[in-house]
């Protein structure tokens, strides 16, 4: 999962062209291009500069398919008998961040703020598209001449183009990224290990959790959990243009993407950020009964029953009670100050403390100074 790290991008028909002397932006057709300098309007945050600006000119107007099991037990399938009691465990508690409005920390609030109002704006080509498509439906209905009809089309095509390039100037922002040496090599190493996370054979996101109080009917387990597959991989935040990629984690109903400088949280409420500073990246050991297929590259360490007795063997009170693996698993919980708190488990143990030394080395080679404004071309 190497990064790419681009020194220009187009958004539109703007170009961003990154210098070492900053950032300049120009538009234009071939052989006729008007800019502006790289001393405009831009934020420069010290060693490893990181330059960022809004991309709207002042002057112009993946669900993962779910798959439910149970922590440290088995998942319950429907049978005859037995009629599992529910006072046999705790109620499911939910394991969730707080609301993306309070993931914001002091130095992203402009570039959180910047983020949430272009995420508001209403695109407008759906509306030209539709406008010119009635158009033609009209016309044909009244059985207009096959030139007016064609020229109906060939407006609207270019109208709807013209605007759909507006709509996403303004909504989209630009994060500009200028690495030294010792950075660039940082931000790969965290893309590596994410690489090694990303290739497990199955990752799923721990939605609930509760405690088990009759062992007999969970397998022996202490704790059950609720949990989906999702994903690990390289993908940018939409409407976020950025010259490099950024590695993304699926956890339930928001999206975390690791820039060099934050953890952008994305939502369908919003966007929000959590600082590294403030980030606390937990790995441990998992065993977990496993009911569904055991992936490839897990590791067996022991095996159980679906419905055991107090001393460990099968329970043979119950009907349909097969042997099932205990397999060792590694989870990585993700929380914050400001209240970031997911668990994600990944089917291959190992791999889960490089991600964690990287996120660190990371912070240790990231410039103290942290974006005190925002400019807009």
């Amino acid at each position: 999962m190497g990064f790419y790290l681009r020194k220009s991008m187009r958004v539109g028909p703007f170009r961003f062209n990154l210098s070492k002397s900053g950032i300049g932006v120009s538009t234009g057709v071939p052989g006729f291009r008007v800019g502006m300098g790289p001393r405009g309007n831009y934020v420069h945050m010290g060693r490893g500069g990181v330059y960022y600006r809004a991309t709207l000119p002042s002057s112009a107007k993946p669900k993962p398919s779910p798959s439910s099991s149970n922590h440290y037990l088995p998942q319950e399938e429907p049978f005859e008998t037995p009629i599992i009691p529910i006072e046999t465990h705790a109620p499911l508690e939910e394991i969730e961040s707080a609301h993306i409005s309070q993931l914001v920390d002091s130095s992203s609030r402009a570039l959180i703020e910047e983020l949430n109002n272009k995420k508001k704006k209403i695109q407008a080509w759906p509306f030209v598209a539709s406008a010119f498509l009635i158009l033609f439906i009209i016309g044909a209905s009244l059985n207009w001449a096959i030139l007016a009809l064609m020229l109906v089309v060939l407006l609207g095509a270019a109208a709807t183009y013209v605007v759909y390039n507006f709509d996403a100037i303004g909504k989209s922002v630009v994060l500009f990224y200028d690495f030294d040496a010792e950075m660039e090599s940082a931000y790969g190493r965290l893309h590596e290990t994410a690489s090694r996370l990303a290739d497990s054979a199955a990752v799923w996101h721990i939605e609930a959790s509760g405690e088990v109080y009759d062992q007999k009917y969970h397998a022996g387990a202490s704790n059950i959990v609720s949990r989906n597959k999702t994903f690990i991989r390289k993908e940018q935040p939409k409407f976020v243009k950025t010259n490099i990629e950024t590695v993304a984690m699926g956890v339930g109903r928001q999206t975390l993407h690791f820039f060099p400088d934050r953890v952008l949280v994305y939502d369908k409420d919003g966007v929000g950020a959590v600082d590294y500073s403030d980030l606390a990246v937990k790995v441990s050991p998992s065993k977990f009964v496993e009911t569904e297929s055991v992936p490839h590259d897990s590791q067996i360490v022991d095996s159980t029953w679906r419905y055991v007795n107090k001393s460990g063997g099968p329970d043979k009170r119950f009907k349909d009670n097969p042997e099932l693996p205990i397999c060792l698993y590694e989870d990585i919980a993700l929380s914050s100050h400001t209240g970031l708190n997911e668990i994600l488990q990944v089917s291959r143990c190992g791999f889960g403390d490089e991600f964690v030394k990287a996120i660190s080395d990371m912070v240790k080679k990231m410039p103290k100074e942290k974006l005190q404004g925002q400019g807009k071309v």
